[in-house]
């Protein structure tokens, strides 16, 4: 990439304007760092990932943003339940192990990320939308980005460092040749916005619902109720499964749904009032979360699986991680990006990583819906569900995946 009259200089560049990319711009301004952050789309945008787990709120907080999204008017959200046939169960993410927020909210996203966007510039942080990334430059001692924008014209960026915040868009890993497959098999999701109509009293707007298919149990639904009686309606299964059913995604969407009685029921009010949209071979996973000034976080690292809506936690605990680091470098401390970035981010992405197999192979269904819980283990299962994926003093952190694997088989 050669040099060029229109070249601008930079302290900080941020790849995409979602939670990841708004939280990194909010810490890094209130370290007293320049930021630039550049992103493809216009905000508002739509986006799933609506259901925020109470871990999350903590780095909301420390990006000096709570106040706002707290008085946002978001539905309010205190924990999960699921449903598996005539077998249901709620967790109560106040009754954890864990200490720290056990309440959060449900959000449409498009609302949710462009006020974050939003106070990450009330702190100093610059935006740009509409602009793409088309080739990066890491041999100098300055990144240079090539940049278009939304008028055609290209322009590079010198920075001190990269911060890639642009989820499924993946932009450093695919210009860098990071990408690897995640392990996980290629499962896609059906979904949309519906009003919907529930007139159940005994249906809880505070918590997530997922159904288990009645029968395939590696199919399962989730509903996310919002404010102002809407939710966000979606079914995840592999490829092939989805790909046999008839229709366009509409239609695949409530072929599904109407086969799970309790959510035909719980829904036979409802306005499909919104086209369904699909989404598919979203696991991801790359050769390194860092390199030659550049770090990736959230989705653009990588991505597990919808099932315990551990996206936007992850996204905002790399922010943390990354700008504290990042910050201790530039004031000319040593770091180490694998062990302080890199390993205890993944750490907690294991955690979740554990959860997610069992819960298609099966294992983890059962101990969820066992009869005789026990509460202390319940409370240890409930601080994972709510976020808490990090906390060393909770046996099914620290040891994951010997834990979850005996108490399958007790549960068994």
């Amino acid at each position: 990439m050669t040099p060029s009259s229109n070249t601008e200089q930079h302290d900080i560049l941020i790849i995409g304007a979602g939670p990841a990319g708004a939280v990194a711009a909010a810490l890094l301004r209130r370290r007293g760092h320049q930021v630039l952050v550049i992103e493809r789309e216009q905000f508002p945008r739509f986006s799933i990932g609506e259901s925020l787990l109470p871990q999350s709120m903590a780095y909301l907080e420390q990006a000096g943003m709570l106040q706002a999204v707290v008085e946002h008017g978001f539905q309010f959200k205190n924990g999960a339940s699921f449903v598996c046939g005539e077998r249901q169960t709620a967790f109560d993410f106040r009754d954890k192990h864990s200490s720290g927020w056990g309440t959060t909210y449900q959000v449409q996203r498009a609302d949710f990320d462009h006020l974050l966007a939003q106070q990450a510039e009330l702190q100093g942080a610059e935006i740009r939308y509409r602009q793409t990334v088309t080739a990066v430059d890491l041999e100098g001692d300055r990144p240079r980005t090539r940049v278009r924008d939304a008028e055609g014209r290209e322009y590079t960026i010198e920075s001190r460092f990269i911060l890639d915040a642009s989820g499924f868009g993946r932009v450093l890993p695919r210009l860098l040749d990071l990408e690897r497959p995640s392990g996980f098999p290629l499962r896609g999701a059906y979904f949309t916005h519906i009003a919907d109509g529930i007139r159940d009293p005994q249906f809880d707007r505070n918590k997530i619902r997922i159904t288990v298919h009645p029968e395939h149990h590696d199919v399962w639904y989730w509903l996310i109720p919002f404010a102002h009686g809407r939710c966000s309606i979606g079914v995840v299964a592999e490829s092939s499964f989805l790909n046999d059913i008839p229709g366009d995604e509409t239609t695949k969407l409530r072929t599904l749904v109407m086969q799970d009685p309790a959510l035909r029921a719980l829904l036979q009010h409802a306005e499909w009032d919104t086209p369904a949209r699909n989404i598919s071979g979203y696991a991801a996973n790359v050769t390194s979360l860092w390199g030659k000034n550049y770090a990736l976080l959230g989705n653009a690292g990588e991505f597990l699986d919808p099932i315990f809506s551990s996206g936007v936690t992850i996204a905002l605990k790399s922010a943390s991680l990354a700008t504290d680091t990042l910050a201790r470098m530039l004031a000319g401390e040593t770091v180490d990006w694998e062990h302080d970035y890199a390993k205890p981010l993944k750490n907690g992405v294991d955690t979740f990583r554990t959860f997610v197999e069992s819960w298609y192979a099966g294992g983890f269904q059962k101990v969820i819906f066992h009869e005789n819980q026990e509460p202390a283990i319940r409370r240890m299962i409930s601080s994972i569900l709510a976020g808490y994926a990090w906390d060393q003093s909770n046996p099914f952190v620290a040891e994951s995946k010997r834990r979850l694997t005996a108490l399958e088989s007790i549960c068994a």
